[in-house]
């Protein structure tokens, strides 16, 4: 079974974002990580920083990265249209 690597997920995701309104993306932006999953964050970035993440960690913890990725392209996407919003520099 292949699997979609982050760069990948982002450009897919990418063409879906782009057709959100405001709304739509303010709400998906908002929504907050369920404890369980901050939790297994919180322990993947513990241990990121301490440099003992196994492989298969590694792999999900970059996961977990491009998809923060992908929201906080919703949260630009939410900000309204009168604002500047960051740009790629």
């Amino acid at each position: 079974m292949s699997t979609l690597d982050g760069s990948s997920l982002h450009r897919f995701l990418e063409q879906f974002t782009d057709t959100f309104t405001p709304e739509l993306a303010d709400h998906f932006a908002n929504l907050p990580p369920s404890p369980e999953l901050q939790a297994r964050l919180d322990e993947l970035g513990n241990k990121a920083n301490d440099g003992t993440l196994t492989a298969a960690e590694r792999a999900e913890y970059a996961t977990y990265v491009e998809t923060m990725d992908v929201i906080a392209l919703l949260r630009v996407k939410a900000l309204p249209a009168d604002k500047p919003k960051p740009t790629d520099s």
